[in-house]
């Protein structure tokens, strides 16, 4: 079947139904990242650990719960599970909104976290996708969730001002309340059952799936993807201030055309990529494209052209690989496991997120940005040979059973 062919009708609710409540529930996320660390000093109990503990803690908690929740998903349905994640993501929102300490903060974000629905998402985008339009499915989602990412920066200085960031709190609430409408409402239930009981032990179906030779390099594959992301964030909005004088919420200037040129790239290489059956070759271009913008920031951060050229490079690999690497799970995985499988594929990425801000941050403090984009370049360099050599398929071949 030819990508080229539309959405039928109930496609496009689900994509972007779901598309839609995982772009509001991560711009409430994200709004919170550029106005936070002033905010911190706000409140009771501050201490510079204890803030970065606060921001990394959501990741922390999504990482440990997706593989729960994917596994929840197979057993008692897609919607039920997003929606009880969303009501405690709400909770978690307002009691971050009602903490006058930073360690009640703490405790919100945790709860932020715990509402960790990303890999039932992504598993009920799989079952209402056919395989033929499944990457492309995947590219729309992974567009808007850049797109929320880019008019966060845009907007939190703004709303920082008008409401605060108490008042940011109180409003991710509210669009997870919405999410849960547009759930109900908007996206539309599976056509087939795909709730199943799996027999004996879940350790036993974890263990088999990470076993899977396809599965667990594209497991990798998205621990190093997010561990670069956030390395190289961790020093980035540093190199632009120094670069080119831009205040931080000067940045979506720079942000936002990077990243429409970067889509404007990207989605020709998805669409070939699955039309012509390329889908190996654009995946090892576009961790190659990873690796030549770290190259690119190793050699030239300090210069403003420079930077944004690298920065360009790096979202057209990474939108290429955020399309392609959930789509090649869902096929990859068993029907009877998909939740689970797209749960282990979740918990690495947000652990990659976790560990790259930590060591981003460390050899930041050590030794500069230099070092940050030198293991960064050696962790694309990496993941580039493990999917190179064994020339063995990483992805699943035609349609896999449970489609």
């Amino acid at each position: 079947m030819r990508l080229s062919q539309p959405f039928t009708h109930l496609e496009r609710r689900a994509v972007t139904g779901l598309g839609g409540i995982f772009a509001l529930r991560l711009f409430g996320l994200f709004l919170i990242l550029p106005v936070f660390a002033v905010y911190a000093e706000t409140l009771d109990g501050y201490d510079i650990a204890l803030a970065g503990l606060a921001l990394g803690m959501y990741g922390l908690t999504q990482g440990l719960l997706q593989i729960p929740y994917g596994h929840l998903s197979d057993r008692f349905g897609r919607k039920p599970v997003i929606a009880v994640g969303l009501l405690i993501f709400i909770v978690g929102s307002v009691v971050a909104a009602l903490s006058t300490s930073l360690t009640g903060v703490i405790i919100g974000r945790a709860l932020q976290g715990a509402g960790a629905i990303a890999a039932a998402v992504i598993a009920m985008l799989t079952d209402l996708t056919r395989d033929s339009q499944r990457t492309k499915a995947m590219a729309v989602v992974g567009i808007t969730v850049g797109a929320s990412f880019v008019l966060s920066l845009m907007f939190a200085p703004l709303l920082d001002g008008l409401i605060g960031v108490r008042g940011i709190f109180w409003l991710t609430a509210l669009l997870a309340a919405f999410g849960i409408v547009v759930l109900f409402l908007w996206v539309p239930s599976p056509p087939t059952q795909v709730s199943t009981r799996l027999s004996g032990p879940l350790w036993r179906h974890i263990g088999e799936l990470l076993k899977n030779p396809s599965l667990w390099r594209l497991d990798l594959g998205i621990f190093f993807l997010h561990a670069a992301l956030t390395a190289v964030f961790v020093v980035v909005p540093l190199a632009l201030v120094r670069s080119s004088g831009l205040t931080t919420p000067e940045h979506w200037q720079v942000y936002l055309p990077v990243m429409l040129a970067s889509v404007v790239v990207m989605l020709p290489l998805v669409l070939a990529a699955e039309r012509w059956r390329r889908t190996r070759e654009v995946f090892l271009v576009a961790v190659g494209l990873l690796a030549l913008s770290q190259l690119l920031l190793v050699a030239g951060y300090q210069s403003f052209v420079v930077l944004a050229a690298a920065l360009f490079v790096f979202f057209v690999g990474f939108n290429v690989l955020e399309a392609q690497l959930p789509s090649l799970v869902s096929r990859a995985a068993p029907a009877s496991t998909r939740g689970l499988a797209i749960g282990i594929y979740s918990t690495f990425q947000f652990l990659g997120a976790f560990a790259g801000g930590a060591v981003g941050g460390l050899l930041h403090a050590r030794y500069g940005m230099t070092a940050v984009f030198v293991f960064t370049s050696l962790l694309m360099a990496a993941w580039w040979f493990l999917m190179a050599v064994p020339a063995a398929r990483y992805s699943v071949p035609g349609r896999t059973a449970g489609k």
